[in-house]
């Protein structure tokens, strides 16, 4: 436990080091420096930030009182103290820090070494005393073990902790490393024995969706369970539990709430534009398993940081479901795994065959960039698997990631876009020829030629997580390239029409209300024209609209799709049409108590109805986002290929294996 309590020190000491939070104690505190990664530096930011907003809300409530004081507990290497002083917050206020004895005695030895810190702490008297091992007028710092009330209880006393005064306890990620019986008793004793309270709580639900079994694993691994999850696994619980312990007001929100309704929109984007950034899903999902939790009681007037005067909607009430579909792992014969990776893209290169490039996921026994084809050939009861022969190894595929992969013919597939790094270029177009027999039964049988091309439509083709679909006007093909975003702007909301075969770019008029600009969104071919869903707006909030790009006379007419009820917002999914249904599959959004499955909208009347994924039968978390999916039309099989990501600090998922479901029944029930 004390060891995560030095690594998230560190992350920290980072973040402050690129400027997501101002903080120049942190560095004097923890000493050595490691850079983290942007992923890092924003969950440390927005946890910083909830603890600094809730900290002086109540500095400010309370700065009419002669006297207040604010209990950090687990407080290991925080600089909270020294930040408040020297921002001359601390007016008739004390900090008391309490930490286990030997962290205590790290920090007050640190404190003493440091002229910066033992200057703000100014005369340290009483130091080194049994349990008080750091005393200054205005901060005391104290050795005991948080699961030991009785002693906890004593050495606050005998440091001056006053019942009766307005007080503010802080646990920070740190009550759900206690047994359950002993973080409980903590609360009440707060609620009960303080007059005047306010309680700020910091730490991570939702265990059981797949991004909260691989964060319960990781700690499990660090031999730091989270005792809460178990029993208080979301805010609804959370708030009992406080409410139960004596507690009179309290509201919680998770991050993603947090930082949309309560950081100033002029900081959300100064933070966006920190790093070069291309990890929203696990942001996202990071933000949706961590909350922040605000209680009081006998506080006037009431100290409410959370429920500002902005009106959060409620987002974790629950998604209406119609059913579900049961997933079952895909039966492949292979002696190469080739799957396991994110931000590919796979397609349908013949009726039985599905091809699968780049993405970045395992190779070799190792985390890369995937520089192997891979394909997927029908038999009759499973599929074969393999990697694909080039027909030019000399000329190597690039390794990109949110590319598009479009077949305009039976023997050319089209590569538009896609990066590297994410402070890179997009990519441009490449070519993929292959040979037209369908006769393939083995991956042997297929070799891909990569083709260098060179369109005069570069700009159409300098992005990613855009998307592009075939279209038709006049009776000729075209690609609809449309949205992404690329090393300069975070989001594009333009279009291009390329003309097959030559890829030209050809002007054709587009009437109608512009969409917005999005990206991870998706993009089907219908009646000539494109559906586009969901996506990831300007401000990397999710989107809930659903367009229609309709072929006219003259051109093409930009029309919006009402749903009923609405479409919840999404983005990171894949999208599929079929017998006038458009399916949208995963994805990322905001409902923090589910995750999403399957939604199926009826495009004559609009009406969407959402379908949770069963995964009993999988021995693994299925993650669905930054996958591909391809539905065999015929059979009504759905097959999911790839998906998962980097989870925040707990490590890589990448889905083992392809996962099919049978739609039979919720296509033919409407």
């Amino acid at each position: 436990v004390q060891g995560t309590g030095g690594s998230s020190a560190l992350s920290k000491c980072s973040a402050a080091a690129r400027g997501y939070i101002q903080d120049r104690f942190l560095r004097l505190l923890v000493g050595r420096q490691r850079r983290r990664a942007p992923l890092i530096h924003r969950g440390y930011y927005i946890r910083a930030r909830a603890v600094d907003h809730c900290v002086q809300h109540f500095l400010l409530k309370t700065q009419s009182h002669p006297r207040r004081q604010i209990l950090s507990l687990g407080a290991g290497f925080d600089s909270l103290y020294f930040r408040l002083k020297d921002l001359g917050l601390l007016h008739h206020a004390v900090v008391y820090e309490v930490d286990f004895p030997n962290v205590a005695r790290q920090k007050a030895a640190l404190i003493k070494r440091m002229k910066e810190l033992s200057a703000l702490v100014g005369d340290t008297g009483g130091e080194g005393l049994g349990v008080i091992t750091c005393s200054g007028e205005d901060y005391k710092l104290l050795g005991v073990d948080l699961s030991e009330l009785s002693e906890l209880e004593r050495a606050l006393e005998e440091a001056g902790l006053d019942n009766e005064i307005p007080t503010l306890f802080i646990a920070e990620v740190v009550l759900t490393y206690m047994e359950n019986n002993r973080s409980d008793a903590l609360i009440q004793w707060a609620a009960e024995r303080f007059s005047r309270a306010c309680f700020l709580l910091y730490e991570q639900m939702h265990p059981e969706d797949p991004f909260g079994r691989v964060m319960q694993q990781h700690f499990r691994q660090l031999n730091s369970a989270l005792h809460s999850l178990a029993q208080y696994p979301d805010r609804g619980a959370q708030q009992r539990r406080f409410f139960e312990k004596g507690w009179t007001e309290c509201s919680v929100m998770d991050m993603n709430e947090f930082f949309t309704y309560c950081t100033p929109e002029d900081e959300q984007q100064r933070v966006q534009a920190l790093e070069p950034f291309d990890e929203y899903e696990e942001w996202h999902l990071k933000c949706s398993h961590y909350f922040v939790l605000t209680a009081s009681k006998g506080m006037e007037p009431s100290w409410t940081p959370l429920s500002s005067s902005l009106t959060v909607p409620h987002r974790d009430g629950p998604v209406r479901v119609a059913g579900s579909i049961t997933a079952a792992v895909c039966a492949t014969h292979s002696g190469v795994s080739g799957l396991r990776r994110y931000g590919h893209h796979s397609v349908l290169i013949k009726p039985n065959v599905i091809l699968t490039t780049g993405g970045f996921g395992e190779e070799h026994g190792q985390h890369c960039r995937v520089r192997n084809f891979h394909v997927l050939i029908k038999h009759v009861g499973y599929w074969k698997a393999g990697c694909v022969k080039k027909a030019n190894p000399d000329k190597r595929w690039d390794g990109r990631l949110y590319h598009t992969v479009s077949c305009p013919s039976d023997s050319l597939a089209l590569v538009v876009g896609g990066r590297t790094s994410p402070s890179g270029a997009g990519l441009g177009m490449l070519g993929l020829k292959f040979p037209e027999t369908s006769n393939a039964l083995d991956p042997d049988d297929i070799a891909v030629e990569l083709v260098s091309l060179q369109p005069a439509a570069e700009p159409a083709a300098s992005r990613w997580r855009h998307s592009t679909t075939e279209v038709i006007f006049k009776g000729e093909k075209h690609l609809f390239v449309y949205g992404g975003r690329s090393a300069g702007e975070p989001v594009l909301g333009d279009w291009y029409f390329l003309h097959i075969p030559e890829l030209s770019c050809t002007v054709i008029p587009v009437e109608g209300p512009v969409p917005e600009s999005r990206h991870s969104h998706s993009a089907c071919s219908w009646k000539g024209g494109v559906l586009i869903a969901g996506g990831l707006g300007a401000a990397e909030q999710p989107l809930g609209s659903v367009f229609f790009l309709r072929e006219l006379e003259r051109g093409f007419q930009w029309q919006t799709v009402e749903t009923h009820p609405p479409l919840v917002p999404r983005y990171s999914h894949t999208a599929h049409v079929h017998d006038g249904k458009l399916l949208l599959v995963g994805g990322v959004w905001f409902h923090s108590s589910s995750v999403p499955g399957i939604t199926v909208i009826d495009l004559m009347t609009g009406l969407c109805l959402d379908y949770t994924i069963n995964v009993e039968h999988l021995e693994w978390p299925l993650m669905l986002h930054n996958h591909s999916s391809v539905f065999l039309a015929n059979e009504k099989e759905l097959l999911l290929i790839g998906g998962g990501g980097n989870c925040f600090s707990f490590g890589t998922h990448l889905n083992p294996e392809p996962v099919s479901l049978s739609l039979s029944n919720i296509l033919t029930s409407h």
